[in-house]
């Protein structure tokens, strides 16, 4: 190991690493051309001011002028020459604002507090101009706004957002056909798919803020996400006063949801709070058929029908304070309480492809009865360190998860006739996990930031599972279904980055060094413990380029390189088979290896809104669900994880738009993927070439200053989903609005993919497994929503269209 080590820091490629290193940094204190100034714009009580027009104007020249609105941090960048400058600022809601400063090698900070005009608020009238999709550096931005008014919950907002795409398993997709990580207020949840779709149908639609996407992280974020970030933040108490809204709807399709939720805030200046609560009553139903070729003349067809009635209650609070003007500290929690029922049919018919003949015909019927509590508590301070920006922030959270399931099953024998044979079982999960981070974000006046931090995850995982089986009244343990195992996951990360902007050009240089220790242990039936121990670096590149201007907007470039991970968690490491029917089982792997993914992405965004990116993405032992048929019994198929090779990912991405603030605007994109596999299945040669398309596009049109339309949807042609071939389906959603008493009352009538389109049929051809079958659910719905906010609060800067010179003398 020592030998490997020493041969890696001297090796050819580590000299090259490290002289670019090198020569990078001392680029950074060496490079002479102009520096960008950053200007930001606060309101008395710290917040940013948001879309703010500013001026920049040259005292020795007044017809050299520079102009520029504030992003979302508050925060305006330009490119000016040294000397002396005038900066004029407006933005509805506040005073104007005009100042002298000089700009020299020590000064290309500022920081500038604009003052509330309440005459301004009183007398202006405009609408709104916030983009729907819009870039800051390697982050996608979305304001979930007018979808959340067509929608029932979160998941419903990410399911209607233009880009990202949810399958029927709950997993989100950005850019790759790996599933993306789902973080929520920036701390990922260290829970399954299904689990996180949970948590994501509880919360309440206006409770988000925004939606951060982040498809090629930095090195500061945790290096298991190869599918991207899909980052959830939640809203806070961000306007002065006590406000509240009341909200409540239903929608319904075979079966209906409702909803009723509260959501209150406070902020008085130096403190700000919130607390939410929802209740949810949802029902659907999941529709599967199935035929898969058991020999050349026999084939077993299966059909399935299952619905998952819950009822699931929400409760959030935040609270946060300065406890002086550098220290800031923040409180946050959830509670979900979730208990639903299922119940499922499955018939499955053996019968001859020539005659029709059936040689076996029965039906399998399930009920589960669980209830689920997910607790989510968080901690984090921030400590400026000064007054450009630099920060030392710290991060804490605790998690709780744990679900009790009571299960009864009967399988009738019809074809060959016997006793029915049923049984029941009791399913009791745990897991707990703990979060510790701690960032430092150093920024100096030559406009170099330097990143560095550290993160433990500690996950402790739990699950005791009896079953028991019925033959007349002798009831016996089913060994095959009954299992008992603990698991613990330790990942223990440090990383460092820092950028530089020369002139028009951002450099970003990182690495992220994580240790992994996984430990399981199944005591029941059998012992399969294992253990892993790997300690991995993931460097990152980021490049971004201002080109030129296009009708007043700037053209910018991005190239960007990362590293990632994907690690098998625990079912997919646990060999003990798991029962799923008396035709098909599952077990993991113990001999999985992680899979890892090199990434390249150019991209082209203007005016922070994404137009095109291109990308490819190298992934080494890949992993993926694989199907093997019972060589002695063909009947009967296994389900497990298999490294089969590599895989070359290529795709591509264009969007469009009109921007808002007009009577009518639009987003519409398209994006290519197409996986190659090369490698081996059943000892082998595979062969998976296959290409996808996805269209999706958001628009609005205004009807008068109180009602508007919305249209969303998707369109996925030749999908797939891991080796399995999908037909062509898609979505189209639309929405009416209508506001009343002077905006406080919102109502919205919805209707969700209103021409059924959102199913498919499946295919799979690899191996000695040839299936093929049909999928859908209840995706078609038609409802209602209505909103109420209350409370005594300044009006909303909602607009900055306005022209910036009538906007000035009206000020003045």
């Amino acid at each position: 190991m020592a030998y490997k080590i020493r041969h890696f820091f001297t090796s050819t490629k580590m000299k090259k690493a490290l002289n670019f290193t090198i020569l990078f940094f001392i680029s950074i204190f060496t490079f002479s051309q102009t520096i960008p100034v950053n200007i930001r714009f606060i309101d008395i009580n710290k917040n940013p001011i948001i879309g703010a027009s500013v001026k920049l104007i040259n005292r020795n020249d007044s017809t050299k002028i520079l102009y520029n609105l504030t992003d979302t941090s508050g925060i305006v960048r330009f490119y000016p020459k040294l000397g002396q400058y005038t900066i004029k600022s407006t933005s509805i809601g506040y005073k104007y604002f005009e100042k002298g400063i000089t700009i020299n090698n020590k000064n290309i900070s500022f920081e500038f507090i604009m003052q509330d005009d309440a005459n301004a608020l009183a007398t202006v009238t405009v609408v709104a101009q916030k983009p729907l999709v819009s870039q800051e550096d390697d982050i996608t931005i979305i304001d979930p706004e007018p979808i959340a008014n067509s929608s029932t919950s979160a998941y419903e907002i990410i399911e209607k957002t233009p880009g990202l795409f949810l399958d029927q398993d709950g997993n989100i997709y950005i850019s790759s056909t790996s599933p993306a990580t789902v973080y929520i207020n920036g701390r990922e949840q260290k829970m399954s798919s299904s689990d996180i779709a949970t948590i994501l149908k509880t919360l309440p639609p206006n409770s988000i803020q925004k939606i951060e996407i982040l498809r090629t992280p930095s090195a500061k974020f945790d290096a298991s996400s190869s599918g991207g970030i899909v980052n959830v933040i939640l809203k806070k108490g961000v306007k002065i006063g006590r406000n509240g809204s009341l909200n409540t709807g239903m929608n319904q399709g075979r079966f209906g949801n409702q909803l009723v939720g509260l959501n209150l805030t406070n902020n008085d200046g130096n403190r700000s709070s919130y607390f939410n609560v929802n209740y949810t009553n949802r029902n659907s139903y999941d529709q599967i058929e199935t035929t898969r070729k058991l020999s050349s003349e026999n084939v077993l067809d299966q059909q399935s029908y299952s619905t998952t009635p819950a009822q699931i209650f929400y409760s959030g609070y935040g609270l946060s304070f300065d406890v002086n003007k550098k220290w800031n500290l923040s409180l946050d929690g959830r509670g979900t309480y979730n208990g639903n029922k299922s119940d499922s049919e499955n018939e499955n018919i053996i019968k001859n492809l020539g005659t029709n003949n059936v040689f076996s015909n029965n039906l399998n019927t399930v009920q589960n009865n669980s209830s689920g509590l997910i607790l989510n508590q968080g901690l984090s301070t921030k400590y400026k360190i000064d007054t450009i920006g630099s920060e030392l922030t710290s991060d804490f959270s605790y998690n709780y998860f744990s679900n009790g399931t009571t299960q009864n099953f009967n399988t009738k024998f019809i074809i060959p006739a016997q006793d029915a044979l049923g049984g029941n079982g009791d399913i009791e999960t745990q897991r707990q996990s703990f979060i510790g981070q701690i960032d430092l974000k150093y920024k100096t006046f030559q406009q170099i930031i330097l990143e560095t931090g550290i993160k433990s995850s500690n996950l402790f995982f739990g699950n005791v599972t009896k079953y028991f089986t019925n033959v007349g009244s002798q009831q016996s343990i089913d060994l095959s279904r009954t299992n008992t195992f603990d698991y613990q996951e330790m990942i223990h990360a440090g990383y460092v980055q820092g950028s530089k902007s020369f002139n028009k050009v951002l450099i970003k240089l990182g690495t992220r060094i994580e240790n992994t220790n996984m430990y399981g242990h199944q005591r029941i039936p059998r012992d399969t413990t294992f253990k892993i121990n790997r300690t991995d670096f993931f460097p990152y590149v980021y490049v971004s380029r201002t080109l030129a201007k296009i009708a007043g907007y700037d053209l910018t470039s991005y190239l960007i390189y990362r590293r990632s991970i994907t690690r098998p968690v625990y079912d997919y490491l646990n060999p003990s088979p798991r029962y799923i029917d008396q035709y098909l089982y599952e077990a993991g792997n113990p001999t999985l290896k992680p899979q890892f993914t090199q990434n390249f992405e150019a991209n082209i965004s203007v005016d922070n809104r994404p137009i095109f990116a291109f990308g490819r993405n190298y992934t080494q032992d890949i992993f993926t669900n694989v199907i093997y048929q019972n060589p002695s019994n063909p009947s009967v198929a296994y389900r497990t994880y298999d490294n089969l090779g590599k895989n070359q990912e290529t795709y591509f991405r264009i969007l469009g738009a009109i921007p808002p603030g007009k009577t009518y605007f639009f987003v519409v994109g398209t994006q290519y993927n197409r996986n190659k596999y090369e490698g081996f299945y059943q000892n082998k040669p595979l062969t998976f070439d296959k290409a996808s398309w996805t269209v999706f596009t958001f628009h609005q049109l205004k009807i008068n200053k109180n009602s508007s339309l919305t249209m969303n949807g998707f369109l996925r042609l030749k999908g797939q989903l891991q080796f399995y071939e999908l037909s062509n389906f898609g979505s189209l959603n639309l929405s009416f609005n209508r506001s009343f008493m002077d905006k406080k009352l919102l109502f919205t009538l919805s209707a969700n993919d209103v021409f059924f389109t959102n199913n498919n049929q499946f295919l799979i051809n690899q191996g000695s497994i040839s299936a093929n079958g049909f999928r859908k659910s209840d995706t078609r719905r038609l409802g209602f929503n209505i909103r109420y906010n209350f409370g005594i609060k300044k009006k909303e800067n909602q607009n900055n269209m306005m022209n910036f010179e009538n906007l000035e003398n009206n000020s003045k």
